[in-house]
């Protein structure tokens, strides 16, 4: 099978950064763009002004479904990214720009998300248990389908066009919960990226923006929410000043203009939260400082 406009398709490597455009990426991008990507040698090889450009949309994550709306002969596939809400920019999903080599076709019955998550920030996949790595950076919040029992510690799973199973330590996988997790549950994850980098549109361990860490926290527990801030709001439930509780979101935005940061409520005294920091560009946690409480809109519950 190949890739077809119109169809659906699978991300076969650990992590793909969906781009504005083929020209918006630089030579420091070049990790990023190859199979397998090394997401972790692209951020550790940016500075701290490079990891803000705006070239990045998202990140998509090993088995995360795009529809292919058209292929180029340059070598790059337009897309929308499906499992990442986007309605301000395309009811279908996030739209933008990916190698069109970390990219396999879907199966024509569908490729259905596995029931099982990776809950380590980043693992490899190997080729045997306990054998050399052979896709590295496999990282928190991905889905994959077991095809068989564990092997002493190791899980055999299917990644897309592998033929063969690939093996992960049993202790890096978890089955997803019937339930809906607690904010104990949401908060425990979320303090696990503490100090993670700040990357303008991350989504993993490697990198990550604030949006980006509320998607992929929630996303470790199967509930899907957008990728953007602004949409993240318009997806969760207000709750009144002075009700909000550990686990819940703020959202802040400047006068006259749209929400543009967010983070999850932190018990402590005074409002505290944990987010992705853009002026520390990392995350953590800490009190809002009063410019922060200026431009608080909000509170809301998933």
């Amino acid at each position: 099978m190949e890739l077809e406009p119109g169809r659906e398709a699978l991300v076969r490597v650990a992590v793909a950064t969906l781009w504005t455009d083929p020209g918006a990426t630089r030579p420091v991008d070049r990790p990023a763009l190859a199979v397998p990507s090394d997401t972790d040698g692209w951020i550790t090889g940016m500075d701290a002004t490079q990891r803000v450009g705006d070239c990045v949309l998202s990140q998509l994550l090993l088995g995360e479904r795009v529809l292919v709306t058209a292929l180029h002969p340059d070598g790059w596939a337009e897309v929308v990214a499906v499992e990442q809400a986007a309605p301000r920019r395309d009811p279908r999903g996030y739209p933008g720009w990916l190698p069109a080599a970390q990219l396999a076709p879907a199966t024509p019955h569908g490729d259905p998300p596995g029931p099982l998550v990776v809950d380590a920030v980043s693992t490899g996949l190997r080729a045997a248990p306990d054998g050399p790595v052979t896709l590295p950076g496999v990282v928190l919040g991905t889905r994959l389908r077991p095809v068989g029992p564990a092997v002493d510690g190791w899980r055999p799973v299917r990644a897309p066009e592998r033929p063969h199973p690939l093996w992960v330590p049993e202790a890096d996988v978890t089955d997803l919960p019937a339930a809906a997790p607690t904010a104990d549950d949401v908060l425990a994850v979320a303090a696990r990226l503490r100090d993670v980098a700040y990357v303008w549109g991350g989504l993993s361990g490697h990198g990550i923006d604030c949006s980006g860490l509320v998607h992929l926290v929630w996303r470790r527990f199967g509930v899907t929410l957008p990728r953007d801030a602004d949409d993240q709001a318009a997806a969760t439930t207000p709750v009144p000043t002075g009700e909000e509780r550990p686990g819940d979101l703020y959202f802040f935005a400047r006068p006259g203009r749209g929400v543009h940061h967010v983070g999850l409520v932190t018990a402590g005294s005074g409002p505290r939260m944990l987010h992705a920091c853009y002026r520390q560009r990392r995350v953590l946690a800490e009190p809002l400082a009063p410019d922060r409480v200026a431009t608080l809109v909000g509170a809301h519950r998933v």
